[in-house]
């Protein structure tokens, strides 16, 4: 049996598109590696971090 995890966990598909975003909880401008959908919220990378440990 092969290891289906063996490509490196994403890595290898090159640099992520990054998208332009204003944070929802603090208002600063971020980027972010997915479109982001009108009507939902988008959060910086040290908002997000603080609401995952709620």
């Amino acid at each position: 049996m092969g290891d289906f995890r063996r490509g490196g966990g994403g890595f290898d598909r090159g640099p992520r598109e990054m998208h332009k975003a204003v944070c929802a909880e603090c208002g600063s401008e971020c980027e972010v590696p997915f479109k982001p959908t009108e009507g939902k919220p988008v959060y910086c990378r040290d908002c997000y971090a603080k609401r995952r440990k709620f």
